[in-house]
């Protein structure tokens, strides 16, 4: 019998623009909850954000602070499956979708392979992960091993976020 895995601290983004967005972000979390092996700790506040991409409707975001026992591919498989479970169907690139979830960052390790890049190679670019991150850690692991002091922001980049709810609830969270 292979040992457990330790846990390890893992965040991730979440995003909705189709449907009641808030219960699409509810019901990832809940469902990301639900499965062994991942814990939801806390969640940022929901700010709602410029769509990047084809036009289409504001999204609600927010990015979720997980212990997880799963490797990093396996959590990125279980993102997939919840995605698929809540109904996100992939067709234009930035297009409208019911829930995306995205490995932001996984133990500090950087993973760059054709399926999964760690930490996310475009996090520090776009405010509607960055500003809810930050509400959860403070300096976050960035690519290229740069911490957020480092980094510039270009113009813009953290325009269009509004706060728009309170945290996402874990009510239902396992013990």
């Amino acid at each position: 019998m292979e040992p457990e895995r330790p846990e390890v601290r893992a965040f991730l983004a979440l995003g909705s623009n189709l449907g009641d967005r808030l219960a699409n972000l509810r019901a990832a979390v809940d469902a990301l909850n639900a499965t062994p092996g991942i814990r939801v700790m806390r969640s940022s506040r929901v700010y709602e954000t410029d769509p990047v991409g084809p036009p289409q409707p504001d999204y609600l975001n927010a990015v979720i602070d997980a212990r997880t026992r799963l490797d990093p591919h396996a959590l990125l498989d279980r993102v997939l499956a919840v995605e698929r479970e809540l109904g996100r169907v992939r067709g234009e690139r930035w297009g409208p979708r019911t829930i995306d979830v995205d490995v932001l960052t996984y133990d500090g390790i950087e993973i760059d392979d054709p399926t999964l890049t760690i930490p996310h190679p475009r996090m520090h670019q776009r405010g509607f992960v960055l500003i809810p991150l930050l509400e959860l850690d403070p300096d976050p692991q960035l690519p290229g091993g740069r911490r957020i002091g480092e980094v510039r922001t270009a113009g813009g980049v953290l325009s269009g976020v509004r706060l728009a709810a309170p945290a996402l609830s874990l009510e239902r969270r396992r013990t």
